[in-house]
């Protein structure tokens, strides 16, 4: 998907403090050589003017079944690979329907936001974006499990426990998407669907149509959402991420009670209900139902945002911590996870994920850049120690003074002391990016200086200075772990093996997912 940058033999230019407002625009140049696997070359195809790269057919790599759902502006169809047989889902926006450049503007937004989310557990992935003459199709997971409510209605008893466990896994979600600068702004029972029919399957967060980027302290204005589920905030038009927090608050009332909170026949009358902000704790189930709950329901549900719980405190309840499965802190927040990875990597696969992160399109690092400018507060295109330590603490990390100076080093290419906007990329991309074979091979050819199909010692050497990582005693270590058949030299293969070895499981840290 990604346009793939620059000649792999030109050497890149030294790492600047690019200012991420105005970052350069790789070179879309094709690479010297082509995989023996790789089509010949087409002309290019015109320019789609949504997602504003090159059209292509959806058809040529899917077939398109059965219709699955539609909405406001797309149909969602079954589809399947054709060459891997693997069933997904593909939402079709008919671009006819986009009649404003707002309405451009969202989708190509919601198309960034689920290449930034992407690889998060509980998220509905995204496998590829295509543009045609008439409409915008968006390849995603399938969720075969239905909605999330249907199940429970279906079951028909629901304990607390259950309740407490569910609304962990949500807010755990929500405490994922703000620690990476997304607020979804559409939160309710029918965008969280299970991944398939199976008694415990995961649980998985979906349409971000209205979702945005936010920076800290940003404003919004535009009333957004569904009515029984927008927080009081919203409508006055002045709100920030904690109405998504209102968003579940909401969730969980209906949960523990059957109903919504703030109900009329109206949705003029639902919002006056919002506004007044009298929550129910009298009726039925109520006086059945334990005071923890009430005071989790009663604090989510604050209409002043400033007093309101955050995700991080939420996850930190006693009600939700009951049943002594819950940590002490939520998981880790993306930042700081991709961090650590890439600090552990060796100084090949740091280059090699370098050369990698230069080939991403706008579309797939839109996020990245978003999250850059977030911790980059007095803007200067670079981010310094206490700026980061600043960022992370915001998502209520908690680092020692040496932890934060290890991955500002990690993450520091040149050493000087800062990290800029081309470091941070490298650092943060996600791993899923390794698998793309577009990719991988460009970063090959950038290593096999001579186009011989092998990467030599030196040329490994060469590569390592000029990308400011050269370890003369880590290179040995390097060569023989990835050299398989022990003859000096790394191919492609063994490349890729090394690429791919060690990078965590596409789904990490498999959540204790409920069992409804």
């Amino acid at each position: 998907m990604g346009n793939c940058c620059s000649s792999a033999k030109s050497q890149d230019p030294p790492a600047s403090s690019t200012n991420p407002n105005n970052p350069a625009t790789p070179s879309t140049a094709s690479a010297n050589a082509a995989p023996i696997n790789a089509a010949p070359p087409k002309p290019s195809a015109p320019i789609g003017p949504v997602l504003g790269r090159p059209m292509e057919d959806v058809r040529t790599t899917y077939s398109i079944g059965k219709e699955l759902g539609r909405g406001q502006f797309g149909v969602t169809h079954l589809c399947t690979h054709k060459a891997t047989g693997e069933k997904l889902a593909c939402k079709t926006i008919a671009k006819r329907k986009l009649a404003t450049k707002e309405d451009v503007e969202d989708v190509r937004r919601e198309v960034q936001i689920m290449y930034h989310l992407s690889g998060q557990p509980n998220i509905v992935e995204l496998r590829g974006a295509y543009e045609d003459k008439q409409s915008v199709h968006l390849v995603m997971e399938l969720c075969a499990g239905g909605e999330l409510f249907d199940r429970i209605i279906a079951r028909g008893h629901y304990t607390e426990r259950a309740a407490a466990a569910l609304l962990r896994t949500i807010v755990q979600i929500v405490h994922t998407c703000h620690s990476m600068g997304v607020m979804h702004r559409d939160l309710k029972p029918e965008n969280f669907l299970l991944l398939n029919k199976d008694e415990d399957a995961p649980l998985k967060a979906t349409d971000f149509g209205l979702s945005v980027f936010f920076k800290e302290g940003e404003v919004f204005k535009d009333i957004v959402g569904s009515a029984y589920y927008i927080a009081p905030e919203v409508l006055k038009r002045k709100y920030g991420p904690e109405a998504d927090i209102w968003s579940i608050g909401v969730m969980l009332y209906i949960l523990l009670c059957g109903v919504p909170p703030f109900w009329a026949e109206s949705e003029h009358g639902i919002f006056n209900a919002i506004l007044r902000g009298h929550i129910d704790f009298t009726s039925d189930p109520w006086p059945n139902i334990s005071s923890g709950a009430k005071d989790v329901v009663r604090k989510m549900l604050n209409s002043d945002p400033k007093q309101r719980l955050t995700a991080f405190q939420v996850l930190n309840h006693p009600w939700i911590k009951e049943d002594g499965e819950a940590p002490d802190t939520p998981l880790d927040n993306a930042v700081l996870n991709r961090l650590k990875q890439f600090r552990a990597m060796n100084q090949f696969k740091k280059a090699a994920l370098r050369v990698i992160a230069g080939c991403l399109s706008e579309e797939e690092i839109k996020g990245l850049k978003e999250m850059f400018k977030n911790i980059d507060t007095d803007n200067s295109g670079t981010i310094t120690l206490d700026e980061l330590k600043q960022g992370l603490a915001k998502q209520g990390t908690k680092l020692s003074e040496l932890e934060v100076k290890q991955l500002m080093e990690a993450a520091d290419a040149d050493g000087n002391g800062l990290i800029d906007y081309e470091e941070f990329i490298t650092a943060t991309v996600h791993m899923n990016r390794m698998d793309r074979e577009e990719h991988l091979y460009t970063a090959f050819q950038y290593f096999d200086k001579d186009n011989s199909g092998y990467i030599t010692k030196e040329e490994l050497e060469q590569a390592l200075k000029e990308k400011g990582l050269y370890d003369g005693q880590e290179i040995k270590e390097i060569i023989s772990e990835a050299d398989a058949d022990n003859d000096g030299r790394i191919n492609y293969t063994e490349f890729v093996a090394m690429m791919r070895k060690g990078s965590p499981d596409p789904n990490p840290k498999k959540r204790r997912d409920v069992v409804l």
